[in-house]
Order: structure tokens, then sequence, then C-alpha cells
């Protein structure tokens, strides 16, 4: 490469201004006169390939070329130009670029498409494959992606990768890629507070099973990446039988004082409970949730509140992210869809609304979208096939049957077949392409009664009843059947829950709550059901417990800061702020804070 070649070659280092948009008129006729060789001023050569265009055009599209053309050290009368570096296949689309400004990216020429558009500083062809790569990341080929966008220096794509990865370790750990992986590499990803992991046994796993893949080499590396995995949050019996007595452990004497350091942390968290020293021990700090539940609004102290508070699950926690341009509000829905939370309907004390709100977690700012076709005070509202369904509530007369459906992408409510009962106080969840409410009350008389709503057939169908009646009950789908908990059956605040099964069309009885509630809120986070505040029948609560599925038992969870009760709860998953809605990992607590922590009697924790 000569010095001219050199200088251009360096310019891709800079910040490329020179793409300049062309209107479709003026892009049509100078291809037209490149595609005729009319008024060409220069020939790209490209391995024995010449390619006639414009000067202007191509200086137009990067700085390359600008330096190729108007170096001091170049003939300005030259036209003929050989270009190293670069195939000419690759030539050819980026001089089509230049002059239509659009690129076919496909699977097979996107790497050296991307190479190219790097050596010759073309920001749009960049971001095109940036995107193409973006859309196309799996767990088979996040790493290697990554490792690209690393290479070429592509932040947005590397960051969205290295998300990926993070977010889908679990699976990703299994892939080809995985065992390609650096030390130095694998250390940085296993390290992270953001890798999602329910359990740490997922880590210890990997970090063997990337060993295993070149013993020889790797054994050695064991006391480098042990100290990265969280050994005190396992439970006691995984870390004496699989960590402490694994052969590559225990043949590392650098590891001994290593589990010495775990079992230490491990005692005294069991000892004295979780404290503020937990978040900056490496051994005991918890992982960034992948999932957060947020508890918006409600009854609370004699009117609605604009309170929301995030559930860090990880930590067992809750963080208070209200913000003062929130208004008070209570008796509403709320749904998670396409990156947004949407508030649905509710009450003020004054108004019944038919509005709805959407809020952005990332950007924490609100926005109006249009309004349902009633009011809808004590709705239900559910998501599904990535369209939003409010159904029944009180508009301030009566108890309505109506119900109705959210497009995000028209901005437009439609009305959809009416349900069988007047329900306000029921609750709706989805599953398996269909919409369930359950109970309620009709103005009457609390509900047992169910349906479900096809969306295929517009039609409700009435399910087999619950064993009890159910007025402010929550109602959400896990474990593949619709679980109906608590409320108020007419004389009582229930402690009781029973599931549905839509196969067998019959409901069964789950074990009770350890409190009665109603008008609370109700959802899933990390395969576990959480309950969250709502009325006991004298008061409103705070309290949160949560129930596992496979061993069929409730557990106490942080209590809320806020007393509340007609909330509305709804998660949100794989945010890139995540880190301002959970617990601070590498700040103090308050006293307080810590008195409460140590307090809390949470499967969660121990």
């Amino acid at each position: 490469m000569n010095e001219l070649e050199e200088m251009a070659t360096s310019t891709k280092f800079q910040r490329c201004n020179m793409e300049r948009k062309m209107s479709a008129m003026t892009c049509t006729i100078f291809n037209e006169l490149r595609l005729e060789a009319k008024l060409c001023d220069v020939v790209i050569k490209v391995n024995g390939i010449e390619f006639n265009a414009h000067k202007n055009i191509l200086c137009g599209c990067s700085s390359y070329f600008r330096a190729l053309f108007t170096s001091g050290w170049n003939n300005v009368e030259k036209q003929v130009y050989s270009i190293p570096g670069v195939n000419p296949d690759m030539m050819r689309l980026i001089i089509e670029y230049a002059y239509t400004r659009s690129v076919p990216v496909t699977a097979e020429n996107v790497e050296p498409l991307l190479a190219a558009a790097d050596q010759f500083c073309i920001l749009g062809i960049v971001r095109a494959c940036c995107d193409y790569l973006e859309a196309q990341l799996c767990l088979q080929n996040c790493i290697g992606i990554c490792k690209f966008a690393d290479f070429y220096s592509c932040p947005d794509l590397r960051r969205q990768a290295y998300l990926f990865i993070l977010h889908h370790f679990e699976m990703v750990r299994f892939s080809e890629e995985f065992m390609e992986l650096s030390l130095a590499q694998l250390c940085d990803i296993i390290e992270k507070d953001d890798l999602n992991v329910k359990q740490e046994d997922v880590v210890f796993e990997a970090v063997l099973r990337w060993i295993n893949h070149s013993p020889q080499d790797r054994k050695a590396h064991v006391s480098v990446l042990l100290p990265k995995v969280r050994m005190a949050l396992m439970t006691a019996d995984y870390f004496m039988n699989n960590v402490k007595n694994n052969t590559l452990v225990k043949d590392n004497d650098d590891c001994k004082p290593i589990i010495i350091s775990a079992l230490k942390a491990m005692y005294d968290r069991n000892m004295n409970g979780p404290s503020n020293t937990d978040f900056r021990n490496p051994l005991t700090r918890p992982r960034l949730p992948y999932a957060i539940l947020l508890a918006i609004g409600g009854w609370s102290g004699g009117s609605p509140t604009n309170g929301i508070e995030a559930y860090d699950a990880r930590a067992d926690r809750w963080v208070n992210v209200t913000r003062e341009e929130e208004s008070p509000r209570a008796y509403h829905g709320a749904a998670y869809l396409n990156g947004f939370v949407y508030c649905v309907g509710g009450f003020d004390r004054v108004d019944y609304f038919n509005s709805v709100r959407k809020f952005n977690p990332v950007t924490r700012t609100w926005l109006q979208v249009a309004p349902m076709h009633s009011r809808r005070c004590y709705v239900s509202v559910a998501v599904l096939d990535g369209c939003i369904y409010a159904m029944g509530g009180f508009d301030g007369y009566v108890r309505l049957n109506t119900a109705e459906c959210y497009e995000p992408e028209t901005n437009q409510w439609t009305l959809i077949a009416p349900m069988h009962e007047q329900r306000s106080d029921a609750s709706a969840t989805t599953l398996h392409g269909k919409v369930y409410i359950c109970g309620g009350f009709n103005g009457n008389e609390c509900l047992f009664t169910a349906e479900s709503y096809s969306p295929q057939t517009n039609q409700w169908t009435l399910t087999a009843p619950m064993r009890s009646r159910r007025s402010g009950v929550g109602v959400i789908a896990y474990a593949e059947q619709v679980y109906a908990v608590g409320g108020f059956d007419g004389a009582n605040r229930l402690r009781n829950a029973e599931a549905y099964n839509p196969l067998t069309n019959t409901w069964r009885t789950v074990p009770t709550m350890f409190n009665p509630r109603s008008n609370f809120g109700i959802e899933v986070v990390d395969d576990l059901l959480f309950v969250v505040g709502g009325f006991n029948g004298f008061t409103t609560t705070f309290n949160v417990e949560c129930y596992d599925e496979k061993t069929e038992e409730w557990y106490d969870a942080h209590d809320m800061g806020i007393f509340r009760s007609a909330l509305s709860c709804c998660v949100v998953h794989g945010l890139p702020n995540v880190a301002q809605y959970a617990a601070p990992r590498d700040s103090l607590q308050s006293p307080r804070e810590e008195l409460m922590l140590s307090a809390s009697n949470s499967i969660l924790s121990v």
C-alpha cells in the first residue's frame, strides 16, 4: 500500500460525516448516468474489474474516497484508481449504495460487506449490516456476533449481542461458541451483575463445561473462575456436594482459600440473615434481575396513590421509582406490551376513567394514548397476541359486561363480543391463545363463574365455575393453568386459592396463602407466583408473599414500602437500565433498611 492509500485508510477511524442525503430523483439520474458511463470522471479498479463512477458522488458517501481524490499527493486529473483489500462484489455494492442509498444485506454477504463498509467508512452500510446482525441474534451465534462487532468497532451491535449473552446465559452455555471463549472473555461474562441466572449452580456448571472442553489446557484456570461464581448464594447441600468436593477444586491448592471464604460467607448469611455487606461481597452479591415486577398506584391512606415500586426478586427488595408527573389512580389495570407499561381505566376518588396512559420504562416518561369506549373502574386487563384487552368494570352507573381490544399499531380500541356476565372487580389472564376472566361482582353478588374469550371466533365461553365466589380476586396464568387467588366471597376476605386446567375444564384446590386479601396485585416472576398488598378485611397492607408450584408452598417476600390495595402489577423484562429499578449493588443501605431486610423471612434471601 502506498503512502496516499495509507492516508485514505487511516480516515476510517475518524468520525464520518460524509454521507449526504440526495433526493430520490437525483439518485436515479446519477445512477442512470453511471450505468450509461456518461459524465463519469473516475474508474475504480478491483482485481482487474473496473467500475465507472463520479468522484463527487463517492466523496459524498465516503471520507475514504474524499481523501483519495482530494489529497495533495494525488494528481487531480487521475482517473483510474486500484483499490486493494476488497473483492469486486463488495465494491459493486458500495458503489451502488453511493448512488441509491440502499444495499441488500444477506446472510452470505453481511460479514464481508461490513468489513468493506468499515474500510471505506460508510456509516449507512455499517448500520444496515449491524441492524441485520442484531435481528439475527440467537443462542448459537450471539458470541460470534459479539466478537465480530468488537473487531469492527460497532459498539451498539456489541452491546446488544453482549446483553443477549447475559440475558440468555442459561441456554447460551450449551452452544459451540461458548466452548471457544477465552479465559478473559468467560471471566468478563460470569462476573457481571447483569448475568441472568436464577441459581448460581448454573454458573458453576458452565465453568465446568468450559474447562472439560479442553481439560489439560484449562483445568488450572478453575481458581481464576471460581471467585466469579457467587457461591454463598447456593444451597449448602449443592455447595458441599458439587463445589467443595469437586475433583478440579480439591486438586487445586489455590482454590482452598476461596472455598474457605465462601463457607464463611454462607455461615454469616445463614446465621445473621441478609445484610448490606452482602452487596459488597462478590460471593454474596445478588445478580441483577432480568424481570422487574412493578406495583402501580392503588388505594392508600384513604385516597388513591401515585406510588410506583419495583420489586427486585434476586435481592428480595422493593425500590420506590415514583416520579412526580405520575397521577394518583386506583382500581385500574396494568399491562406490559412492546416495551411500554399501560395503565388502563381506574378511579381517582372523583372521576371514573376511560383514559389510558403508557409509560416508557427506559426514558421513564408517560404518554396519553387513545381512550376506551367506556369508563372502567375495577377493570380487568390482559395481553394477547400484541393486543390489550379491557373487560368489564364499573362506569359510575352500572357494572359492565362489555369488553374492548386495543391495537398499539393503530392506537385504536375496538369493541368485542360482550361477556356472559356483568363483572367488576374480576381479574383476567391469558393462556394458550385465550383470555380467561374469573369472578367479580355484578352489582348484586360476588361471582364464582368464569369464562374464556377466543379472538378467532370473537366468542365468550363459560368454563367450569370456581369453587368459591371471588370478587377482588387475583387471576394469573402459571404452570400451564389459570390460578384464582384470594378475593372476597361476600362475607370474608379469602386466603384460599384454586387452579383451572383448561384441558380437563376442572378446578383444583391450591394451598392457602398466609394472609387473606382482596384487591391485590398478582404476577409471576422467576417462576414464582407473587401476591402483592391488598385489603385483608381490616386494613390495606404492604405484605407480599409468593407461591412455588414445585414445592406447593407459600413463602414470605419482602414487604412493599407503601400500604395499598386496588393496585395493579405487571412485569417488564430485559430492561437495559434495569439497575434503575433494582436494589443498589454497590451502596450502603440505611440502618432501617438493613433492619427490615434482616427481619424478612423469605426463601429468596436464604
